[in-house]
């Protein structure tokens, strides 16, 4: 089956491919340095410990070379806003492999996968269809997702750790939009205006539609509060009693839409 059309926004390719690496520098950086107890010790994704996460963000950006060896499909059949939601299909397949990495030298699992992970992108063309399990999706849209990947799971290990890993700001931008994207395709409307500063700006929900003036219905967050709502990785009740949400106007509760993607 063909993609849904629906409005995408454009990322660029050499900005999308330079953040990938540069985020997943950032976790290699913190990785090496975690001592053993650190790596032992717990996360907030269920049985997952430090050391399961750290292999499990290395499959992510290790997946990008091993898609690109595989057969190119005849046909794209996934949309990159489609990509979310396919995810939670395959939670107990990605559990499974994570728990089967050897993971017993972590250093030279990064090292290898950054290295072939340059090498592989090196040439290849944004529009290169990958064989994901979901259904053929181009490299350029693979590479937005390694993003939230990234971004994800290096809150993930920030949490667990208290690491204080970086984020790159493009890794960070896509990130956000692509799921800020996400709830105006689920929830389509004009009704709500949701800002995400500096990156995003959408409207969602049925409703009247605002089109000039101060919206009557506004939704605002910072990225990193909107992107542990968006995955689950937080509450709306909470973030809004936190006040890391701010919420005006009688349309103005998200907590039905979300979250976008566990």
């Amino acid at each position: 089956m063909p993609p849904a059309k629906k409005r995408t926004r454009s990322y660029d390719p050499a900005k999308t491919r330079a953040a990938v690496l540069t985020q997943f520098r950032h976790v290699r950086e913190a990785v090496e340095a975690f001592t053993p107890g650190q790596l032992d010790g717990p996360t907030r994704l269920g049985e997952w410990t430090v050391r399961d996460l750290a292999a499990h963000l290395a499959w992510m950006i290790d997946s990008v070379p091993q898609l690109l060896a595989a057969p190119a499909p005849a046909a794209r059949e996934l949309a990159l806003l489609d990509w979310p939601s396919r995810t939670a299909s395959a939670a107990e397949r990605i559990d499974a492999h994570t728990r089967g990495i050897d993971a017993s030298d972590l250093p030279g699992l990064y090292a290898r996968v950054q290295g072939d992970y340059e090498e592989a992108v090196t040439g290849a063309a944004d529009d290169r269809l990958l064989p994901l399990s979901f259904g053929a999706m181009t490299l350029g849209d693979f590479l937005v997702t390694r993003t939230v990947e990234l971004v994800v799971h290096t809150d993930d290990l920030n949490e667990a750790t208290g690491a204080g890993i970086p984020y790159d700001r493009q890794a960070l931008a896509a990130c956000t939009r692509l799921l800020a994207d996400v709830l105006a395709v689920e929830a389509p409307g004009g009704a709500v205006e949701v800002r995400v500063p500096p990156y995003a700006v959408v409207q969602c929900v049925e409703g009247p539609r605002h089109t000039r003036g101060t919206p009557p219905n506004v939704v605002e967050t910072d990225p990193l509060t909107w992107i542990r709502l968006a995955t689950g990785r937080t509450g709306w009740a909470a973030e809004l009693d936190a006040a890391r949400v701010s919420a005006s106007g009688e349309r103005a509760d998200l907590a039905d839409l979300l979250p976008l993607m566990g």
